[in-house]
């Protein structure tokens, strides 16, 4: 393998208060605890230990709780954020990233409180300010949900 077709070095971890500062959200829509893994301009992995305390649960179902597969994939476009600040750096500062579009989800088994959602996130395709990506979501080593998505990156 020649050394421009190695993935990038692993620039080591995002925790909760690294994440925060990358991105704007907030309890109860952050949906990321922290993005491990991260491989600048090509990956990483963000996540989400899924709770019973989350409000969603209150409603989605109470007497069968499933998280959300909307918000499974809002931990998808969280993460894939997240890579985006750890890859533009300084020249992010004064910008947002905007979740676009979402292509081929596909939810293969439900999320129940007590999981560990892990978010392999990869970088499909970058042109200009529009950034693509491709996403599994796993518990346990099993893929549960996927999806591809376009984000763009915007001045506040």
């Amino acid at each position: 393998m020649d050394q421009q077709d190695a993935p990038p070095a692993t620039i080591g971890a995002y925790g909760i208060l690294e994440v925060m500062q990358a991105i704007p959200h907030r309890f109860p829509f952050l949906m990321i605890d922290r993005v491990v893994d991260i491989r600048p301009d090509h990956s990483a992995v963000g996540i989400k230990n899924v709770s019973i305390n989350e409000n969603h649960f209150q409603g989605h179902f109470p007497s069968e709780p499933v998280m959300p597969g909307v918000l499974i994939i809002e931990s998808m476009a969280q993460t894939a954020a997240v890579l985006v600040v750890a890859t533009l750096g300084e020249a992010f500062k004064g910008k947002l990233v905007y979740f676009m579009s979402v292509e081929g989800a596909k939810f293969r088994r439900p999320v129940v409180p007590g999981d560990q959602l892990f978010i392999h996130v990869t970088k499909a395709q970058r042109r200009m300010n529009v950034w693509k990506f491709s996403a599994q979501a796993k518990v346990d080593g099993v893929v549960v949900a996927e999806a591809t998505y376009a984000a763009m990156i915007r001045d506040r």
